[in-house]
């Protein structure tokens, strides 16, 4: 995924044609190939996720204060300018989480934390 944007001459003022514009995205992609805000944990799946659910960019920065209210806005941008590349690494990273969770899920054995927690309802409950 391309992490720097170029604003073609043709969408600029005439006196701005001569020289280039470049977008600056602050996301790395960390070891597990997870894009994260640089400097925070906050990834780019949270922001996206939390607009399209309607938030706003401020309403992003107050769930995420180690992000700047910038860093969000840039983020959006990206997002917005390279939404089928950016829908792409949500679904291969949607696809990455089905498969882990079917991995470990068998080989997780909760009947013992399950009833010592109905052990301790019903003790409360009395």
């Amino acid at each position: 995924m391309r992490l720097d944007s170029e604003i073609p001459p043709s969408y600029l003022p005439s006196a701005m044609t001569e020289s280039k514009i470049i977008q600056r995205v602050s996301l790395a992609r960390d070891a597990d190939g997870v894009f994260r805000v640089i400097g925070s944990r906050v990834t780019l799946d949270s922001i996206v996720h939390l607009f399209k659910s309607g938030a706003t960019a401020e309403q992003i920065q107050e769930d995420f204060p180690s992000v700047t209210l910038s860093d969000v806005y840039s983020v959006l941008a990206y997002y917005l300018q390279h939404s089928r590349e950016v829908e792409r690494y949500l679904e291969q990273q949607d696809q990455a989480s089905r498969k882990l969770r079917e991995h470990i899920s068998p080989h997780r054995e909760t009947k013992e934390l399950r009833d010592r927690i109905r052990l301790r309802r019903a003790r409360s409950a009395v």
